[in-house]
């Protein structure tokens, strides 16, 4: 079984971190969920669950305050993480290595580690600032995946968008699956 901390901050988004969970639930992957204070706002607005909710989606769940958790230290057996979606202010404190939070020393704890550690950053559009931070974690080994939907699989729902970005997440951390939206390769003309 693989490990993997699953980290909602505030930006918009939380649809990703909830699917993410949603796919992760039957797979052979213990989920370790971390939600931030205003990630729960925020996911509370725009999906209008509720923490326990997702907490039910995951193996373990810690409070966003918990330094002593299990992630954030280097000797825990944890494969890597996702931050879905991620803040431009987590983004910034993690390239700082400010660990203000849990999820923000779980990060610093997997970048120290080189583990995979993927974060879907959410913001637009992006300053100097942001591109700044998020080429400094690229060369740290960080994979940067911002949810931009594809549309060559010509995607009928927004939920087709979202699965879209889960699958590449997925596949960033070693977990691939099949999916419906993956590149099938050969372009036709409209309506062939």
């Amino acid at each position: 079984m693989r490990s993997l901390v699953v980290g909602i901050t505030g930006a918009s988004g939380a649809v990703y971190g909830v699917r993410l969970l949603e796919v992760l639930a039957p797979m052979p992957v213990e989920t370790h969920l971390v939600v931030s204070k205003w990630g729960q706002r925020t996911l509370e607005h725009e999906t209008g669950r509720s923490l326990d909710d997702l907490r039910a989606l995951a193996e373990r769940h810690y409070a966003p305050g918990d330094m002593a958790a299990l992630m954030s230290s280097g000797s825990a057996a944890i494969d890597g993480m996702v931050v879905a979606p991620c803040s431009a202010r987590s983004l910034a404190a993690i390239a700082c290595g400010l660990s203000e939070n849990l999820i923000h020393r779980a990060a610093d704890v997997m970048i120290k580690e080189h583990r995979p550690l993927v974060l879907l950053v959410r913001e637009t559009p992006l300053s100097a600032i942001h591109l700044e931070n998020m080429l400094k974690l690229a060369r740290l080994g960080v994979t940067i995946l911002p949810p931009v939907p594809a549309f060559y699989g010509r995607p009928e729902s927004i939920d087709a968008m979202v699965d879209y970005t889960v699958a590449r997440t997925l596949d960033q951390v070693g977990l691939r699956r099949d999916s419906n939206a993956r590149w099938q390769g050969g372009l036709g003309r409209p309506g062939e």
